[in-house]
C-alpha cells in the first residue's frame, strides 16, 4: 500500500482516534442533567411512538420505556466509553462493533431524520472500515499491551 505522509497503519490510526473525538463530542454536547431527568428518553420516545415501523414502537415500548433512567445512563457512558476506547486505542474491535451497532440503531430509531441519517451511516462505514481494518494495529493501546494480534 502506498501513502503519502503516514503509513496505512497510521492513517488508519488517525480515522479510528477521529471516530472516537465524534464519539466524544456527541458525549460533550448532551445536557446530561437533561438527559438523566429523562429528557432524551422523552425526546426518542416522542419519534418511536410515530415511526413507520412497528417492530420499533414494540422495541423502545418493551425495553426503553419501562427504563428511562437506566438508559439515558447507558446511552450518555456508552458514547463517552466508545470515544475513550477508540481515541486511546483499548479494547478498540470491542469499541468498534458497539458504535457500529449504537450508530445503527440511532440511524432505524431516526429514519426520518436525514441530517441524522449521514452522520450515523458515516459513523457506521468508519467504524466497519477501522474494524476490518485492524486500525488497532498502531497508536494503541491495544498494540503496546499486545492485544488482538493475528
Amino acid at each position: 500500500m502506498q501513502t503519502i505522509w503516514l503509513g496505512g497503519a497510521e492513517w488508519l490510526a488517525v480515522l479510528r482516534i477521529g471516530l472516537g473525538l465524534w464519539w466524544l463530542e456527541s458525549w460533550r454536547h448532551k445536557d446530561k442533567r437533561s438527559w438523566f431527568a429523562g429528557g432524551g428518553i422523552a425526546w426518542a420516545a416522542g419519534i418511536a411512538a410515530k415511526h413507520r415501523w412497528a417492530f420499533v414502537r414494540r422495541g423502545f415500548d418493551g425495553v426503553v420505556k419501562p427504563r428511562p433512567r437506566l438508559i439515558a445512563h447507558v446511552v450518555v457512558y456508552a458514547e463517552l466509553a466508545l470515544g475513550l476506547g477508540l481515541v486511546s486505542g483499548f479494547l478498540t474491535p470491542i469499541a468498534l462493533v458497539g458504535g457500529l451497532l449504537l450508530n445503527l440503531l440511532y440511524l432505524v430509531l431516526m429514519i426520518h431524520d436525514w441530517a441524522e441519517q449521514g452522520q450515523n451511516l458515516m459513523m457506521a462505514l468508519i467504524s466497519f472500515v477501522a474494524l476490518f481494518a485492524m486500525a488497532w494495529q498502531s497508536w494503541s493501546l491495544d498494540h503496546v499491551l499486545g492485544l488482538f494480534q493475528r
